[in-house]
């Protein structure tokens, strides 16, 4: 019988907020904050506890990450190697194909406003993905090219 507990599985924002008191210093505050930023851009947020103890917001897709540790808070875009950052907000994992980090120290201002347009643009790379995925169906997959299904060898 499974048990429904909300004290033995207690809801992600529920997780977020227990973070973010925990931590008690400038990361708690920094991470309270970030989340009130990501819940103005995108009101329809959801939030997720992923891997163990990690924030996560998603909308159609993950958004981005708020890891907490000693000297950074860092915030990882799933896919912010394909966003535009004109106020150039990505300060870490440059060098990766994918994702974007933003790593806010003790005293560092982040840019709200530039913050809120880049997880608007986010939303809107996930929102096309999702298009995509479901303009193409299921049977895409097998029509792809390059992706013809091979006969099965006899042993």
């Amino acid at each position: 019988m499974k048990n429904t507990d909300a004290s033995l599985n207690p809801p992600a924002s529920a997780l977020i907020s227990n973070r973010i008191a925990e931590l008690g210093d400038w990361r708690g505050r920094t991470l309270a904050r970030v989340r009130e930023l990501i819940h103005q851009a995108v009101p329809e947020v959801v939030e997720e506890w992923k891997w163990r103890g990690t924030p996560v917001w998603s909308q159609g897709g993950i958004l981005c990450t708020g890891e907490s540790y000693r000297e950074v808070v860092k915030l990882t875009f799933a896919k912010g190697a394909s966003l535009k950052d004109p106020a150039r907000l990505f300060n870490s994992s440059l060098e990766g194909n994918v994702r974007r980090a933003i790593d806010l120290r003790e005293g560092a201002q982040l840019d709200e406003a530039a913050f809120r347009a880049l997880l608007l643009e986010a939303v809107a790379l996930n929102s096309a993905g999702t298009a995509k995925r479901a303009k193409r169906g299921p049977a895409a997959a097998e029509k792809a090219p390059g992706r013809a299904k091979t006969p099965a060898k006899k042993r």
